[in-house]
């Protein structure tokens, strides 16, 4: 099996990539345990600022350390050289905010999952005939369910993951499974500012349970 195909598979199965940012070290790998402990074996952290780098490679350790089965992704790449990097610190995947041409082209020719992100047909299109098959809808609240349900008969092979503002409601969460997406990309909803000020990991912990449990509950 390709890695493309092992890494789709477990984001699908899992139906939810929870993405996060912290400046700090220590708070980025507290996060990543907590979630792992709710369940979660496929993360995006994402690229901001410059300790993300630092940061990354020391969550990298840490997953070869201890959670050997977690998949770990990296989330606002908006070039090569930052591809490249990331790639280097030891990412299984990759995701941008919009379709980087120069990445898809290195991500496809060395096995690698690239969701880019995509708002019209348009950008879709380029990304399909680039040869990727994992899109990001972004940014999700401002396209909508209704957009999905709209778009999904023109793009049969390809697999859609809306992210930006999906919320954590059982009624949210629905719409976007019945509209025809694989999974949900979940941030700041999920992994809020205030809880990771707070350092209250259990309430993370027991947060991304309760959304993991939802997800297979609206699947069945």
């Amino acid at each position: 099996m390709s890695q493309v195909q092992k890494i789709t598979d477990a984001i699908k199965t899992q139906g939810i990539l929870p993405l996060y940012f912290n400046p700090d070290e220590t708070l980025s790998i507290e996060v990543l345990k907590a979630i792992y402990r709710a369940g979660i074996r496929a993360v995006e952290y994402t690229n901001r600022g410059e300790a993300a780098l630092k940061n990354f490679t020391a969550m990298v350790a840490e997953r070869n350390a201890n959670m050997k089965d977690l998949l770990m992704g990296v989330g606002t790449i908006k070039n090569l050289a930052q591809s490249k990097a990331y790639q280097a610190a030891g990412a299984d995947f990759l995701v941008s905010p919009g379709f980087v041409p120069e990445v898809a082209e290195d991500a496809v020719k060395n096995d690698i999952l690239y969701a880019p992100g995509c708002m019209t047909p348009t950008e879709i299109i380029a990304a399909e005939n680039a040869g990727i098959r994992f899109i990001k809808l972004f940014p999700g609240n401002m396209l909508g369910p209704e957009f999905m349900s709209t778009i999904k008969e023109i793009f049969p092979g390809l697999l859609f993951m809306p992210t930006g503002g999906v919320d954590t409601t059982k009624e949210n969460i629905e719409a976007w499974f019945k509209s025809g997406v694989c999974a949900v990309g979940m941030g700041s909803k999920l992994i809020s500012k205030k809880l990771m000020e707070a350092k209250d990991y259990a309430t993370i912990e027991k947060d991304t349970k309760a959304v993991l449990e939802t997800i297979q509950s609206v699947r069945k």
